[in-house]
């Protein structure tokens, strides 16, 4: 089994705090930035950063749906993790000061991929998929935060 990636960035022009807190804000801002590959979003415990337990499906293709129970934590300033309880998946945003009312976003995504054939095109195909998903996901949190 070969552990597979993803990593997107993007600059938002908003400081980092203001960032922050709104991808912490599960309950209200991060319903809102999902993009249509996410489904069924529930909040089940907390609702803002660390402790909050949500789940969503990501269909990241058109036959390939995860059902994600996700488990946050806020390991140090600026850093949220979210564990899936249902995969070895594990996402980690870390926003950043960028400059004056800027702050860099990055979400990495990390599971441990199929073995074979299967994981060879998984290993591929699988971090572009998700890449654009991010992307689409933090140009919509970007445009909530610059409004």
């Amino acid at each position: 089994m070969a552990q597979v990636e993803a990593t997107t960035e993007r600059v938002i022009a908003a400081n980092a705090e203001t960032v922050f807190d709104a991808l912490a804000d599960y309950r209200e801002v991060r319903s809102k930035v999902l993009p249509g590959h996410f489904s069924e979003y529930e909040v089940r415990e907390g609702g803002d950063g660390e402790g909050t337990l949500v789940h969503w499906k990501l269909q990241a293709t058109s036959k390939r749906v995860r059902d994600c129970l996700l488990e946050v934590t806020e390991p140090t300033d600026g850093r949220l993790v979210e564990k899936d309880r249902n995969s070895s998946m594990v996402t980690t945003w870390t926003v950043t000061p960028a400059g004056e009312g800027k702050s860099k976003t990055v979400v990495s995504t990390v599971w441990n991929g199929a073995g074979g054939i299967r994981g060879f095109f998984e290993k591929t195909f699988a971090p572009k998929g998700l890449g654009r998903i991010y992307d689409e996901l933090l140009q919509n949190l970007a445009a909530e935060v610059e409004k």
